[in-house]
């Protein structure tokens, strides 16, 4: 039991449940639904996230056997050796899955590996650390698009958006050991609040679904004109991009009154929560009702094994 302990804080099991609607979102973002080769990227995605897990710990040893003496690897519980063994077969399971979804999700996984590797090994404590955890993310998202249709590009624009939240929690992370200033959780705080709005926009996908008539696919239908009355999908979608506000924007708030490392770490934790709700509300923006309640689902899971493993 101590040792499932060990590897579950190593990897960080609660941020597990952000990773699946990164391909979900990608997928319906670039026009496809999720099928099998959906699921070999949701496959892919876990093992290039954990193995990005054990090589982060494995990397930063010495530093949290100052800070963090009771991680995994400076504890004791786990061997430096056996993390970096564990970040190579899970790096090369994740390539493996990607190969078996299709040539252009390879193509997109190759670079997304090379990212998680770059950023532990060597971008984490620079400027573009940040960026790089972004395009990582990003990267995901597309991977997802890639493998079920072969067309990533048209999953761009919502890549970018899920980017530009993980560029604003990492940038909260840098600080949240020692605590700092009121700057990265008033910036998180700030983007968070455009995101919200964009998302609760809408996108073309949707509109597009909307010409077609009424579903949970689309947006406006005639009726819903006439009597200017929202459809569940904008309803659902509004929803969503709320919970996301909510859920990332409490404890930014409380981190830009009191940067202190407790509350810092709490930011960090409601920011990569965020991510399920912001990754669903990517989905219905995509006009994909099911899928994004689907991803939704994938929170209350997180959250009961955030109570057990701490997600930062």
């Amino acid at each position: 039991m101590s040792r499932r302990r060990a590897w579950a804080e190593l990897l960080r099991l609660p941020a597990l449940f952000t990773v699946p609607g990164d391909a979900l979102s990608g997928a319906v973002a670039a026009g496809a639904r999720p099928g099998p080769r959906t699921l070999l990227a949701i496959g892919s995605s876990l093992c290039l996230y954990e193995a990005g897990m054990a090589l982060n710990d494995w990397a930063d040893r010495a530093e949290d056997a100052v800070e963090r003496p009771h991680r995994p690897l400076p504890s004791g519980r786990i061997r430096p050796s056996s993390a970096l063994t564990a970040a190579c077969a899970l790096t090369a399971a994740g390539l493996g899955l990607a190969a078996g979804a299709s040539r252009p999700a390879l193509a997109v996984a190759t670079p997304l590996a090379a990212t998680v590797w770059a950023y532990d090994l060597g971008l984490k404590h620079t400027p573009a650390g940040p960026v790089a955890m972004a395009a990582a993310r990003g990267l995901d998202h597309l991977l997802g698009a890639a493998a079920t249709t072969g067309r990533p590009r048209r999953a761009l624009s919502s890549a970018a958006l899920l980017g530009t939240h993980t560029l604003a929690v990492t940038a909260v992370s840098r600080q949240e050991t020692q605590g700092g200033t009121s700057l990265p959780p008033l910036a998180a705080l700030g983007a968070t609040a455009v995101l919200a709005r964009v998302v609760a926009a809408g996108g073309r996908r949707e509109e597009a679904a909307a010409r077609g008539g009424p579903s949970l696919r689309g947006g406006h239908s005639q009726r819903d004109s006439l009597w200017g009355g929202p459809t569940p999908a904008q309803a659902l979608r509004t929803a969503l991009a709320a919970t996301y506000a909510v859920t990332a924007g409490r404890p930014y708030t409380h981190a830009a009154l009191n940067p202190s490392p407790p509350l810092t770490q709490r930011a960090v934790g409601g920011g990569i929560r965020a991510t399920i709700p912001l990754q669903a509300a990517l989905a219905a923006r995509a006009g994909a009702g099911l899928t994004a309640l689907a991803i939704a689902a994938l929170a209350p899971l997180g959250r009961r094994y955030a109570k057990k493993v701490s997600i930062t």
